[in-house]
């Protein structure tokens, strides 16, 4: 991703239906509600972020954090429309996306019940233990209060809950550009409060994008 965000929007990787993305992935455990969409959707992009300055212990415990329901997508949409900063796919899209990944997403309420900041994201299919996070957004209101790395550790406690048994999720994925030091410090940070390191090594290089687009470095950051 280019151009970071105050808020947080965080790269993802791309879903082969949606343009500028190149990997699809669904969850296997039909239970989830997140079985692979049927879509001819040409609009999903990858997306970058900028800084949410705080650390997550400075946070509100008025906050609460929720698996999104397709009621949500339209406020998800606003949200990442206002960020100023993330890729906007349609607001189709984010209603497919609050269907069919809902459990490996998670939408924010501050104490009014009004959405904060959401998180989505998806498991590979042909790597069931990875956890790809592909869009964070945080509202303009409610940053600085560590926001986006609290919604990044609820959503890898779930994902890993929710796992098939044998098959948990043990590690989080996502791509960032190399400029893009708010996304890198949200998931360094996260990766600290893990006990753990992440991972880079280029994914997508900038020779496989039509519009001069950088180069996307993945970063893997196991879970222990």
């Amino acid at each position: 991703m280019s151009d970071q965000k105050l808020v947080v929007a965080v790269t993802g990787t791309t879903l082969p239906c949606f343009r500028r993305l190149t990997q699809f992935s669904a969850l296997r455990n039909p239970a989830w509600r997140c079985n692979p969409p049927i879509l001819s959707v040409s609009s999903l992009c990858m997306t970058s972020a900028r800084p949410e300055i705080t650390s997550p212990e400075a946070a509100s415990d008025a906050d609460s954090f929720d698996v999104p329901g397709v009621e949500d997508g339209a406020a998800i949409w606003r949200l990442a429309r206002d960020s100023k900063t993330l890729d906007l796919n349609s607001s189709y899209s984010y209603l497919l996306w609050c269907r069919d990944f809902a459990r490996t997403s998670v939408i924010a309420r501050s104490a009014d019940g009004e959405p904060a900041g959401f998180i989505t994201g998806y498991v590979r299919p042909d790597e069931p233990r990875a956890l790809v996070v592909w869009q964070v957004a945080v509202d303009a209101a409610q940053r600085g209060r560590g926001l986006a790395g609290r919604m990044l550790d609820h959503l890898a406690d779930r994902v890993a809950g929710d796992a098939e048994p044998g098959s948990p999720v043990r590690e989080i994925e996502t791509t960032i550009t190399a400029d893009n030091a708010a996304s890198i410090a949200l998931f360094s940070a996260f990766a600290r409060r893990r006990g753990t390191s992440v991972e880079r090594r280029v994914l997508f290089d900038d020779a496989l994008f039509p519009d001069g687009h950088p180069a996307e470095e993945l970063h893997r950051i196991p879970l222990h």
